[in-house]
């Protein structure tokens, strides 16, 4: 399989809440790019939104970043045990946050 992404990615292992029709849900992150995340599911209902929120903090980080985004994949996680994922681009962030994103990605992938 071919790997399609421009972006380094580094690992992130937090929980969010992504905003659907208003309503956070808490998701868990396994990874981030400067140009987006991967996201597992975890209580959310069946949902066909390609538009949602973000809001997170980065380890080591007070601040909260929030965050517009697209869904732009869905897949089954097979192992150990089924778990639906997302891909979700940024598509509205601060200046700000930009760059604390882009600072985190920076640091982690010069650490491997």
């Amino acid at each position: 399989m071919s790997d399609k992404r421009k972006n380094a990615r580094v690992p992130l292992d937090i929980y969010l809440n992504k905003y659907m029709s208003g309503v956070p849900y808490m998701v868990h992150a396994s990874d981030i790019s400067q140009e987006g995340v991967s996201l597992g599911r975890l209580i959310e209902p069946e949902h066909s939104a390609r538009k949602v929120g973000l809001q997170f903090q980065l380890p080591g980080s007070e601040e909260v970043i929030y965050a517009e985004g697209e869904v732009v994949r869905e897949w089954v996680e097979a192992s150990p045990s089924p778990r639906e994922r997302s891909g979700v681009r940024f598509t509205l962030l601060t200046s700000r946050h930009r760059k604390m994103i882009d600072e985190y990605v920076s640091r982690g992938t010069r650490g491997h």
